[in-house]
């Protein structure tokens, strides 16, 4: 593993455990060139995943923009990191399990939204705000109007 301070090669595993319930492997190291101490994380990766955009074109799946935009949804929002971890990890699970490994994206977006209306609401409408691109205040409205169940009516 390359040192990310100095670009050594030849970095040492100074302590390894496991993380994210035992899905991946949390590595410290350290760098003898420089002195620097860093950390990975190694995870199976069952397939290469390729999403394919609205507009046809292909793109290389990345766990890390995923995880970045649950991280955004959830943002200040009383959620644990490590529960969102594991949503993350939950999610790349069922991609690579879908049997193909082009994915359109439309289906990754209506996954995570699946994901994020059983943890926190109020993320769930944020993030559906962005993937069901929301231009004003009436499509919240309908959005919204959807979530609230139906009233009891009057027998």
């Amino acid at each position: 593993m390359r040192c990310p301070f100095c670009g050594n090669v030849d970095t040492q595993v100074k302590d390894s455990r496991p993380a994210e319930d035992h899905v991946a492997i949390r590595r410290r190291r350290f760098c003898p060139a420089c002195g620097g101490r860093f950390t990975t994380y190694e995870r199976v990766q069952l397939r290469d995943l390729v999403v394919i955009k609205s507009n046809g074109r292909r793109e290389d799946f990345d766990r890390t923009k995923l995880e970045r935009s649950i991280r955004i949804a959830l943002q200040k929002r009383p959620v644990e990191p490590e529960r969102i971890d594991q949503m993350v990890s939950g999610i790349v699970r069922r991609l690579e399990s879908l049997g193909d490994t082009d994915i359109p994206s439309r289906q990754i977006g209506e996954i995570v939204m699946e994901a994020l209306s059983r943890i926190d609401t109020v993320a769930y409408v944020r993030f559906a705000s962005v993937y069901m691109n929301f231009q004003a205040v009436d499509d919240f409205d309908k959005f919204m109007a959807e979530l609230r169940p139906a009233p009891l009516s009057e027998t």
